[in-house]
């Protein structure tokens, strides 16, 4: 096996708002909503996904992050999948390193696969944290400091095997409300000074200690509901964002951000958005 000096596939991410050069994606071809696992999806279940809609959603938005310079991995989308669009749960980089996530639903299990065998393809070292529960929506990183959710996708034995292998970081479990499904469906970071986040779905002291390190932007229920946490920094003080988080986009410009806005409205129906559609390969540090 190569090691990572070795290996061809330069990969490398330090933090959520780095300049992204290498992502994965996989176009929602049979997205739909087969088995409700979150409360999203609770309300979009009889009127399901417009795979069409969805897919040309999805287009505009790899395209514009090949305008903004991003290098775009398409893995295969399969039939087999449903779920297959959210790219981020299958893994995540942590500095040089690749961890491939271990699925928690049974029906997306098996989504991996896809993932492995392109690293595989491209000569990348990857590992694996065997037996324990971790998906890449409950990890948010900031140099030195890793955030992982502690949810019904995300173990504690998994967190603590993660902290085992990363004696570099700090990684840092944070509890919430399972119901919203990942730790980026209510927390992320925008910079090393800025963050957003839903409290409520946080204890009181978690929300107070991360205000300590960050200038909180408070998402509202109702833009929760619409992601409003769940945006995609590409680095520059760039973000992707829905149109229809106005709020969260006007305090997001108010703080210097470039907000780039694309419809995402079909996607989300299934409980996620541009961060839970795209895995980061290499940011520049």
């Amino acid at each position: 096996m190569k090691t990572l000096v070795e290996q061809d596939l330069s990969t490398g991410c330090w933090s959520e708002y780095d300049t992204l050069k290498k992502v994965i994606v996989c176009e929602p071809k049979y997205m739909e909503i087969q088995e409700v696992i979150n409360d999203v999806q609770k309300t979009y279940k009889e009127e399901n996904i417009n795979q069409k809609v969805a897919e040309k959603q999805h287009k505009l938005f790899t395209e514009k992050l090949e305008e903004n310079g991003v290098d775009v991995v398409r893995l295969p989308a399969s039939e087999e999948y449903p779920e297959q669009v959210f790219t981020r749960d299958i893994g995540f980089t942590l500095g040089e390193e690749v961890f491939v996530a271990e699925m928690a639903n049974e029906i997306r299990e098996g989504e991996e696969e896809a993932l492995e065998k392109w690293l595989t393809s491209s000569n990348a070292d990857f590992q694996k944290l065997k037996a324990n529960k971790i998906e890449g929506g409950d990890v948010i990183i900031d140099r030195d400091t890793v955030f992982v959710g502690v949810s019904a996708r995300t173990s504690m034995k998994a967190i603590q095997k993660l902290d085992e292998k990363r004696p570099y970081e700090e990684v840092i479990p944070v509890k919430f409300d399972e119901k919203y499904l990942h730790l980026d469906c209510v927390f992320n970071i925008l910079s090393p000074e800025v963050g957003l986040i839903y409290s409520p779905a946080l204890d009181p002291k978690t929300v107070e200690k991360l205000a300590e390190r960050y200038k909180l932007i408070p998402v509202s229920k109702e833009e929760q509901f619409t992601m409003g946490t769940n945006v995609l920094s590409i680095g520059d003080k760039k973000v992707f964002s829905l149109p229809q988080n106005k709020h969260v986009n006007q305090k997001m410009r108010a703080h210097g951000f470039d907000v780039i806005e694309v419809d995402f409205s079909e996607i989300i129906k299934s409980g996620g958005s541009f961060r839970c559609c795209s895995m980061p390969v290499e940011r520049a540090k």
